[in-house]
């Protein structure tokens, strides 16, 4: 790719479920683009998704990466690994400062951005975290997978914005809730423990000292007056922050957790910039995101000026 000459349609940051079916539309919508994917997305952890449309028996997270990657490729499509490490307009044109996994780094410049970065996970350490991630022992969304988690021993740890709605989310799926309190002094009013004891959710009043791992891999959560408690599955509720620097940067709002504000058509306040999945505000779910692009690569082909095709016999 000749990076100086080259102005695409679209520049695509990004490359998990939102980004990669974003390129599937642009591509055949017949648009000139470029995804550049650093490889971090969170859908290759998960090791079955149940929940997302037309897999009966689930999807491992791999899988369906490699699948739209493919899909990607019946269109003349694919994914550039490496990472743009700044953003910028320039005359009009957006100008990515585009670090390659291997070779020299070079500019990319295009006529829109579609942003789909997603978040970063921060928090609560766990022992063998990918390994546990990877087996089911530890699950990030309760939303995705509640359902396959019914009638277990299931611990779940306080958060700051939200200290018992999670414990209470899950019990709808267990009568085994354990909440553990994550920080030295409790947050909780007497409203949310009258609201955990009519559930029948136990609050561990000791703060979460650490989460380590059994031989079984089942999460065993230690609190600080040295009491054990073994679970089948940990929700560690880790808060997260949007991967959103880059946009920010141009001028892009976000609200909480860093997250980009958009429309209905998914547009940032930047004209031109466009944010698709867990990078915005809303559900972090595979299906969600999904949507998402395929409404923001139709905007974006029907903002950009047409490529009229040439008749088939054109000389």
């Amino acid at each position: 790719m000749d990076c100086a000459r080259t102005v695409f349609d679209t520049l695509i940051i990004g490359g998990g479920p939102a980004g990669l079916t974003a390129a599937v539309y642009l591509r055949r919508f017949t648009r000139h683009i470029a995804l550049v994917d650093k490889g971090n997305s969170r859908l290759s952890w998960i090791p079955v998704s149940h929940n997302y449309p037309g897999f009966p028996e689930g999807i491992n997270g791999v899988q369906l990466l490699d699948n739209l990657r493919a899909q990607l490729a019946n269109y003349g499509g694919s994914v550039m690994p490496g990472e743009i490490l700044d953003l910028r307009l320039e005359d009009g044109v957006f100008v990515g400062d585009y670090v390659p996994a291997e070779g020299e780094p070079c500019q990319i410049r295009a006529m829109t951005v579609l942003l789909a970065s997603g978040v970063a996970d921060a928090g609560m350490p766990v022992e063998r975290w990918d390994e546990a991630v990877r087996c089911g022992a530890v699950r990030l969304c309760p939303v995705c997978d509640g359902w396959d988690v019914i009638d277990k021993r299931i611990g779940v740890v306080t958060s700051d914005a939200n200290p018992v709605g999670h414990a209470l989310f899950m019990r709808t799926f267990s009568a085994d809730v354990l909440l553990f309190e994550r920080g030295p002094v409790s947050t909780l009013n007497d409203e949310e423990r009258q609201r955990l004891a009519a559930a029948g959710v136990r609050l561990i009043e000791s703060p979460l000292a650490g989460v380590t791992m059994s031989e079984d891999m089942k999460p065993v959560l230690h609190t600080k007056d040295g009491e054990d408690y073994l679970c089948d599955v940990f929700y560690p509720m880790l808060g997260e922050n949007a991967r959103s620097d880059l946009a920010s940067k141009l001028g892009a709002e976000t609200v909480e957790c860093r997250k980009l504000l958009v429309d209905d058509h998914c547009r940032t306040t930047v004209p031109g910039l466009f944010a698709v999945g867990d990078v915005t505000r809303g559900l972090n779910q595979i299906a969600v995101a999904t949507g998402q692009a395929a409404l923001a690569a139709t905007t974006i082909h029907n903002t950009l000026p047409w490529a009229l095709r040439p008749a088939a016999n054109a000389a």
